[in-house]
């Protein structure tokens, strides 16, 4: 039977059941608590019971960010909110109760929540409960308690990532489970925390340098959207040399980053590393040594952290790589995608592409104030079109997508160094050279050391006729990255081609190892025709063809779409000639009459 509300609408209680007392919702905070669902890990107990209390008291509005901090993690009253301790504890907190009224708590009487938007609590009677269902009229939504928030969020259940060696496998489940209320699982990717560099020289610039190299750590490190850092407040309440175990157990970081200075007459060495909290395990270290009597202590300083944020923080970097191996027990969302992402960047696969869009769309669905994924998804739009993986028909156009998805990732995040750099890939295959090249610049000043947009925004540079500066910006995503994917070595190839440097040419397309990804096989094929090396030409040139049969038809609206001056399309089509496929030029091209089948491009 369905309940009947009183007058008074929709906010009326049901009649045929009071909501959670405090006594129920108490006993509910217990029993979570005590659960071995519950991890003991971070802070999450005491912020819970904290919100919990307070809404139970009727001081619900007082619960912000800075009273928590203050009240569960004993910040000090100078706490300043671009720390963002709590916003990770509640994230945490809100994937801890997801998974524990998906496991242990399905049929607990009383479901408390931490909705999406705030940190104040929501009390319901659980809707799978088998003693007890409180439902609206014909909607069927469970009713909120008047101690906490008066919207329950959505929430969705997905499935994770499992990376091998440039293998991904995406999976996110967008049913329903019966019975269930969807579970949301946003992780925003890893958590670090930077301890104090300790001092282990004497005298005081030793202790300078210590406090200001891990000052600029914490400048450079959060440049790095991907990564979330904890604030300086956090970083300066824990001691040099803290134990890994510690940093787990207190605020749930999963990354730790510590390291010491020592200053000895002219001379400087800085260690670093950076530890796995649950395991303990080291998983980077390094040494830097420097001499005063030839760069000054801000200069070592600045070049240390750069170098230091770039080898752990950076999309292909220390704790991707760990994340992509091992990836977080409660990750079931987003941070798959951008894990995903990256894996399909480093092979560029038609079959990687279509899980990753899928991943994304499902993402920006739930999430549309994620600037990241949104500027994921316009680079794998965009993917449709020059690559002409999964392409779909009907308007807008892939081109169009990709620049409204990087247009919206802008707007959300203008800071956000994957937005500009989506942007400048859009509106680069937009034909807006100049402007597309004028947001890498500002992407680049944004974040120097970020290496997947040292390799986009040189391809750009290189393609749009400046091939040395293009190659200069591929070398440093290199040698910041020189594990990076075949990618950079492909188009680092591909410059040396086009500046008549055919031993680089031939190094770094070996590197390449792209064998899924047609253009690999167009580039090789010219390499190997300017080194007089026909067969493998015309093997590649063959190879590439069958993988791509629209493109030599197309070939030069093909390479007009990617802004090629006149001179280097001239010189590539002479070298697909040579390597045996019929390509036009571009005066042939011009009087050509329309025919069926694929359709030949009029300049």
């Amino acid at each position: 039977m369905q309940n009947k509300l009183p007058s008074g609408g929709e906010d009326a209680p049901s009649l045929s059941r009071p909501e959670p007392a405090p006594g129920d919702i108490r006993s509910q905070l217990d029993r979570i608590i005590a659960s071995p669902e519950f991890p003991r890990v971070g802070r999450s107990a005491a912020f819970l019971t904290y919100v919990t209390e307070e809404a139970l008291a009727g001081r619900a509005e007082r619960i912000k960010g800075y009273t928590i901090a203050v009240e569960v993690f004993k910040r000090s009253e100078a706490f300043k909110q671009d720390d963002p301790v709590v916003r990770i504890e509640a994230g945490r907190l809100r994937r801890v109760l997801e998974r524990y009224y998906l496991i242990a708590g399905q049929h607990d009487p009383v479901r408390i929540d931490i909705p999406k938007g705030g940190y104040a609590p929501s009390f319901v009677w659980n809707e799978t409960a088998d003693d007890a269902v409180a439902h609206d009229v014909d909607t069927h939504i469970p009713r909120r308690s008047s101690f906490g928030l008066r919207r329950l969020m959505p929430l969705s259940f997905g499935v994770g990532v499992t990376l091998g060696v440039g293998v991904v496998a995406i999976g996110l489940f967008a049913h329903l489970l019966p019975g269930r209320p969807k579970v949301s699982a946003f992780q925003e990717g890893p958590t670090l925390i930077v301890a104090p560099f300790a001092d282990l020289g004497d005298g005081p610039q030793s202790e300078l340098y210590s406090v200001g190299l891990t000052e600029e750590l914490l400048t450079v490190l959060p440049r790095f959207k991907e990564v979330h850092v904890f604030g300086r407040e956090t970083s300066r309440s824990l001691p040099p040399g803290v134990p890994a175990s510690q940093v787990r157990g207190k605020l749930g970081a999963r990354f730790l980053l510590a390291g010491g200075v020592r200053v000895s007459g002219n001379r400087v060495r800085v260690t670093a590393r950076l530890v796995e909290t649950e395991t303990d395990k080291i998983l980077w270290s390094a040494t830097y040594d420097d001499d005063t009597h030839i760069r000054d202590l801000f200069s070592i300083q600045s070049d240390v952290a750069n170098k230091v944020a770039t080898a752990v923080a950076q999309p292909y970097g220390i704790m991707a790589q760990a994340d992509a191996v091992n990836p977080p027990p409660d990750d079931v969302g987003v941070y798959t995608c951008t894990l995903g992402f990256y894996a399909y960047r480093a092979r560029l696969t038609v079959d990687q592409h279509a899980n990753v869009r899928n991943c994304l769309e499902h993402a920006v669905e739930r999430y549309p104030s994620f600037s990241t994924a949104w500027a994921m998804l316009s680079i794998i739009y965009l993917d449709e079109e020059r690559f002409r993986f999964n392409t779909r028909s009907g308007t807008p156009a892939a081109v169009e997508r990709s620049l409204s998805a990087a247009r919206r990732a802008v707007q959300l995040d203008a800071g956000n160094t994957r937005a500009l750099q989506a942007l400048m890939t859009a509106l680069f295959f937009n034909q807006q050279v100049a402007e597309a090249l004028k947001v890498g610049e500002q992407a680049l000043e944004t974040n120097p050391n970020d290496t997947e947009l040292l390799g986009e925004f040189g391809t750009r540079v290189a393609q749009s006729g400046q091939w040395e500066r293009g190659a200069a910006l591929l070398d440093r995503a290199i040698e910041l990255n020189p594990a990076a994917g075949g990618y950079y070595h492909g188009m680092r190839g591909f410059a040396a081609y086009m500046l008549h440097d055919k031993r680089t040419a031939l190094i770094e397309i070996s590197r390449a190892d792209l064998q899924k990804f047609p253009l690999y096989h167009a580039v090789a094929a010219v390499i190997y025709v300017d080194a007089d090396m026909m067969d493998d030409a015309r093997r590649e040139a063959r190879r590439f063809n069958e993988m791509r049969p629209d493109f030599i038809p197309n070939i030069v609206a093909e390479l007009k779409s990617r802004n090629f001056q006149p001179a280097d399309r001239a010189r590539l089509i002479a070298d697909i000639r040579k390597a045996g496929l019929p390509a036009v030029d571009e005066v042939e091209a011009s009087m050509v009459l329309p025919r069926k089948g694929p359709p030949v491009s009029v300049p």
